[in-house]
C-alpha cells in the first residue's frame, strides 16, 4: 500500500511539474533541438508554423511533441527527420518532408526505435524514403497521416508504413501513396490495419510476411502494382476491405502464398487482373465477397487444400474460377454464379442442378497464355459449352452442389 502511494504521489507531481515549451521565430526559443535539451519527461513541446531545417530530430524523452499549423520539418534530403527512442511519445500536427534517400540504414521520416507507447497522429508527411517506421514495437499507434512519395522504381523508394518485429500495433485512418509497398508488416502479431486508403503504390498497398494473428479491416486498396500480399502466415482476417483496379501482367487483388487458418469476409474486388491468387493456402474460409468485372475471379493453384468458399457473388468476371491441377480438394458451396444457366423447379433459391465454374477455356489460357486471342471465338464458345454437358478435360467434381439463383445482398451502393 505504501509503494502504491509513493507512485501515485510520484506521477501526481510530475504532471503537476510538467511545462510547456513554445517554438518559433517569436518565441524566445527558436530550435525544436534547443527544446528538446531543455525538456524533461512529461513535458510538452509546441512547435509554431515556420520551416526548420534542423537535420535529425532525435526525441529522447517522454514528450508531447505538437505542431500548430503544420510547421515543416525538411530533412534537405540527407538526414532521418525524427528519430523516436523514448516510450509514450506523442508526435502530432507535423509537416515531414524529405527524408535523404539510402537503401542501407533506410531514413525515414518518423522513425521509432525499439519503443513502447508512442503515438503517431494527424502528420503529413511527403517525399520521404521510408515514411513511418516501427521497429521493435509495442503498443503503439498511427493514425490519421497523409503519406506521400514519388517513386518511379521499387529499389529506389522505401514503404510508406514500414512495422518490423513488433506486437499490438494500430495502424488506423491513414492514406498512403507513391512508396514501394503502402503498408508493410514483417514478423508483427496481434495487430489491426483498419480504415486506410492505400493507392497507386507501386508494389503492393499492403504487404504480410510472417505476421501471425493480425486483422485488416475496412481499408481501400487501389490502383497498385498489386493490391494485397499475404505470405508464409496464419490466423489473419480480412473484413470489409475493397480491392479496386489492381491491373497487370502478375496484379492481384489479394495474394494468398502459404498461409492457413485465416478469413476473408465481405470483401469487394472489382476490376483486378485476378481478385483472389491462392498458392500453397490451407484452411481459408472465403465468404460473403463480391468478385466483379475481374480477369479472374479467383485463382486457386494445385496446392490449395482444405479451403471453403461459400455465399459469394461472382458477376462480369472473364473467368470466374481458374486453377493448374485436376485434382479437387477445395469446396464451393451457395455461390452465386452469374454465368449459371440452370433452373429452380422447386422454387428454393437454389439451383436445381450443380454448376461447373470452372470453364475448359480457362484451363486452356492457364496452360497455354497466348490462348486468349481466342476468347469470344465461336469455336471456344462452343467448346466451352459441350464441356459443360459432357466433362472431359475440367474436373467432373470441380462443382457448386447448391448454387444460388439469385445474388446476395452484399456490398450494395
Amino acid at each position: 500500500m505504501k509503494n502504491l502511494l509513493l507512485i501515485l504521489c510520484a506521477l501526481f507531481f510530475s504532471i503537476v511539474n510538467a511545462k510547456t515549451i513554445t517554438v518559433g521565430n517569436q518565441f524566445p526559443c527558436k530550435k525544436i533541438k534547443q527544446a528538446l535539451l531543455l525538456a524533461v519527461d512529461g513535458d510538452t513541446i509546441l512547435v509554431y508554423k515556420g520551416i526548420y531545417k534542423e537535420g535529425n530530430i532525435l526525441i529522447n524523452k517522454k514528450v508531447v511533441f505538437i505542431g500548430k499549423n503544420f510547421p515543416t520539418l525538411d530533412g534537405q534530403q540527407k538526414y532521418e527527420v525524427v528519430s523516436i527512442s523514448a516510450d509514450s511519445v506523442i508526435v502530432k500536427g507535423f509537416r515531414i518532408i524529405n527524408s535523404g534517400y539510402a537503401s542501407l540504414d533506410d531514413p525515414c521520416g518518423i522513425k521509432v526505435y525499439d519503443r513502447t507507447f508512442v503515438k503517431i497522429e494527424n502528420n503529413i508527411l511527403d517525399n520521404n524514403f521510408f515514411g513511418i517506421y516501427l521497429q521493435n514495437c509495442k503498443n503503439c499507434l498511427v493514425k490519421n497521416n497523409t503519406i506521400t512519395a514519388y517513386g518511379k522504381q521499387e529499389q529506389l523508394i522505401g514503404n510508406g508504413i514500414h512495422c518490423w518485429k513488433s506486437d499490438n500495433l494500430q495502424i488506423i485512418a491513414n492514406k498512403i501513396s507513391g512508396h514501394r509497398d503502402g503498408i508493410y508488416f514483417e514478423f508483427v502479431t496481434q495487430s489491426v490495419i483498419w480504415r486506410n486508403v492505400s493507392n497507386k503504390n507501386i508494389r503492393y498497398g499492403l504487404h504480410f510476411m510472417f505476421s501471425n494473428d493480425d486483422a485488416y479491416i475496412t481499408n481501400v486498396f487501389k490502383n497498385n502494382g498489386a493490391g494485397v500480399a499475404v505470405m508464409f502466415t496464419k490466423n489473419v482476417k480480412m473484413y470489409n476491405n475493397y480491392f479496386e483496379e489492381n491491373w497487370g501482367d502478375s496484379a492481384y487483388g489479394l495474394l494468398l502464398k502459404e498461409i492457413a487458418d485465416s478469413y476473408i469476409f465481405n470483401n469487394k474486388f472489382a476490376r483486378n487482373t485476378s481478385g483472389i491468387y491462392m498458392e500453397g493456402t490451407s484452411r481459408i474460409k472465403v465468404e460473403k465477397n463480391v468478385f466483379e468485372s475481374n480477369g479472374w475471379g479467383m485463382k486457386i493453384q494445385a496446392s490449395c487444400m482444405d479451403n471453403e468458399i461459400v455465399n459469394n457473388n461472382y458477376m462480369k468476371n472473364t473467368f470466374d474460377i481458374s486453377t493448374n491441377g485436376s485434382l479437387v480438394l477445395n469446396t464451393f458451396n451457395a455461390n452465386y454464379w452469374d454465368k449459371y444457366e440452370g433452373y429452380d423447379l422447386d422454387k428454393n433459391d437454389l439451383g436445381d442442378v450443380p454448376y461447373h465454374p470452372l470453364s475448359l477455356f480457362a484451363i486452356l489460357t492457364e496452360n497455354t497464355p497466348s490462348a486468349m486471342l481466342l476468347y469470344r471465338s465461336f469455336m471456344i464458345t462452343l467448346l466451352d459449352k459441350s464441356e459443360k454437358v459432357l466433362p472431359s478435360i475440367t474436373p467432373d467434381n470441380f462443382i457448386d452442389k447448391t448454387p444460388l439463383m439469385k445474388s446476395l445482398p452484399l456490398w450494395l451502393k
